[in-house]
């Protein structure tokens, strides 16, 4: 049975596993906040320049495995295989949702 997620993180994941992030920026607000690997970028192009770095490097593609959400917030947890030590690994993804669209969004091993 397929996850139902908010537009704006369906659409986040289609664009990111498309390794496409011109389309990928549509989801998140102009001041939007990714967080990863403990490092925080700021606005469409610090994430646009970290989704072109992590595509280029790692070859991502995550795969939503559940999700939990409360009003604006939805964590969402997803199986991602790549080009790195340990693939697939299992990521925890919590997104703060601002209107309908990604205000923030950070990334972490569970």
């Amino acid at each position: 049975m397929p996850i139902e997620l908010p537009t704006a993180i369906a659409g986040y994941f289609m664009a990111a596993n498309a390794h496409d992030a011109t389309a990928m920026l549509r989801f998140f607000t102009q001041d939007a906040a990714v967080i990863d690997e403990k490092q925080e970028r700021r606005g469409h192009v610090a994430i646009g320049t970290w989704e072109k770095e992590t595509n280029e490097q790692y070859q991502p593609h995550a795969e939503p495995i559940s999700v939990q959400q409360s009003g604006e917030e939805a964590v969402v947890m997803a199986t991602v295989s790549g080009n790195f030590a340990g693939s697939p690994v299992t990521l925890r993804f919590a997104f703060r949702l601002t209107g309908d669209l990604i205000g923030r969004l950070e990334i972490t091993v569970p």
